[in-house]
């Protein structure tokens, strides 16, 4: 069967603050991507470099998320997608991803009064099964509580792997045409889409990685098509609102062409 889409909020507003803020790096409202989708990459090697225990990076990482989230309501973005844990994340050491968990739901219960005050509205991609039901109670709690907020949108991709979800999606397409709810000649890129888990969520429009590494790392494969990509040597627990913003005016600099020529091109040969 096709999954429901999900609801998603309106243009959230701008704030002054966050006027001021897009104008100290010359960027105009409409210039900024709506959605935004990031790899948080180096909390291990930040806790190395400084002679700490890995999971010291995982929790100053926590801080980063809460700049960005700030500095993404102040701007108005209309969806922040941050990739929390990969289904190949669980070939972690035990002590580390039990840490994880742990943060990950103190996360959920001590940042709900600030989401609902900053009108965050909370969602989750990835496969449920093999998460903690703790962890699954708290998402259910969090993402309930925000559903009505009218602000930008917050998903976190937890035991999320993009050949996962398409793979996912084939199987359920799938049992739905053997089942007789679906008829093959219907399957094109909408139907398959529609059984993704960020149905009804628009593309990204800019990807963000950290620790200047070179890869996707099979984040949104299907949803990244024609996403801008911007990389940084930054560690995600040195990441902060400003780097946002930096990663925004870069974004406003290009031309997205979606396999197009340039504007320019087209306008020259209109004229001719």
């Amino acid at each position: 069967m096709t999954p429901t889409p999900s609801k998603i909020a309106g243009k959230p507003e701008i704030t002054l603050e966050g006027r001021e803020r897009l104008a100290s790096f010359g960027l105009l409202p409409e210039r900024i991507p709506a959605h935004v989708a990031i790899i948080m990459d180096g909390n291990g090697r930040w806790a190395v470099a400084r002679g700490l225990p890995r999971i010291v990076g995982h929790r100053r990482g926590i801080q980063s998320v809460r700049s960005v989230v700030e500095e993404g309501c102040r701007i108005g973005l209309e969806q922040l997608t941050l990739y929390c844990l990969s289904v190949e994340n669980w070939k972690r050491p035990a002590r580390e991803l039990r840490f994880l968990m742990r943060l990950l739901k103190h996360f959920l219960v001590v940042e709900r009064n600030e989401l609902m005050s900053q009108r965050v509205r909370v969602t989750m991609i990835g496969r449920r099964e093999g998460l903690p039901s703790e962890i699954l109670e708290e998402f259910d709690r969090t993402t309930a509580m925000t559903a009505d907020n009218d602000g930008m949108t917050l998903c976190l991709a937890v035991n999320y792997g993009g050949r996962a979800e398409i793979a996912d999606a084939a199987k359920h397409i799938a049992e739905d045409v053997q089942a007789g709810r679906l008829d093959p000649e219907q399957v094109d890129e909408g139907t398959f889409e529609s059984y993704l888990n960020t149905y009804g969520m628009p593309d990204p429009d800019l990807l963000i990685r950290t620790a200047g590494e070179l890869r996707l790392s099979n984040y949104l494969l299907w949803q990244i098509s024609y996403s801008e990509i911007w990389v940084t040597d930054v560690l995600w627990p040195d990441f902060r609102g400003v780097d946002l913003l930096s990663a925004c005016r870069a974004y406003a600099a290009r031309e997205r062409k979606f396999g197009g020529l340039p504007s320019a091109v087209t306008e020259s040969e209109s004229a001719l």
